[in-house]
């Protein structure tokens, strides 16, 4: 029997680049998290990160099982960061249970992450109506044809129910917003930015929500 090929195995410790792209002081970042996530993401966008707005949410069960997956940022106001999903999927189950949840912005060609931890609330189906409205006719059919999370047989199975949802909304008629769809606000409670730095040594300053007021931190690399 012929054996199978093996890939070598990488040198995960040789894997290493020096981060010098900039710095950040307490002086030079606004008093307001959000603000601050702004400016970045804004920075993001010049800069031409690849989908700036993906970000790893991370939720856990009832028993405290971890989970994580990436979504994407569909809003950020002063209440925090929205997403939508499938009300049905595991995150909306681990969220019904335990409503916290971490984000992660991984923007790693600017040597930057964002952090942040906080409660989770249900947007209003009027919210939930409103971005829905906004999406791609194939991605509002979508939305009704899967069940996400769950087993399915097959990519034939997909591909059938999308086809069966696409007849019962025929072009040039609405998607309405399927009751088991919408979105979640993250508010958080604490916000960290982490800035690479020379030998490792990163700047990481991290809000914290205190009697109301947010207080800025130095967290040690």
């Amino acid at each position: 029997m012929e054996e199978p090929h093996r890939w070598p195995d990488p040198d995960l410790a040789g894997l290493r680049r020096s981060y010098e792209r900039g710095a950040l002081s307490e002086e030079a970042v606004a008093p307001d998290p959000l603000d601050q996530f702004r400016r970045w993401l804004h920075d993001a966008l010049i800069f031409g990160v690849p989908e700036p707005n993906a970000m790893v949410l991370a939720t856990a069960s009832a028993s405290a099982v971890p989970s994580a997956r990436t979504v994407l940022l569909k809003g950020v106001t002063a209440d925090g960061f929205a997403f939508f999903t499938n009300y049905e999927s595991g995150k909306a189950s681990d969220l019904s249970s335990n409503p916290q949840a971490a984000l992660v912005f991984p923007w790693h060609a600017m040597e930057r992450q964002v952090r942040v931890t906080g409660s989770v609330l249900q947007l209003s189906e009027e919210e939930s109506l409103a971005y829905f409205r906004t999406r791609p006719r194939d991605s509002q059919l979508s939305a009704w044809a899967s069940p996400q999370s769950t087993v399915v047989s097959g990519r034939r199975e997909l591909d059938a129910s999308y086809a069966s949802i696409e007849s019962r909304f025929p072009e040039g008629s609405d998607v309405p917003l399927p009751p088991f769809w919408g979105g979640y606000r993250v508010r958080p409670a604490a916000v960290e930015f982490w800035q690479g730095r020379h030998g490792r040594l990163h700047d990481r300053l991290r809000y914290r929500l205190e009697s109301g007021e947010w207080m800025i931190e130095r967290l040690a690399p």
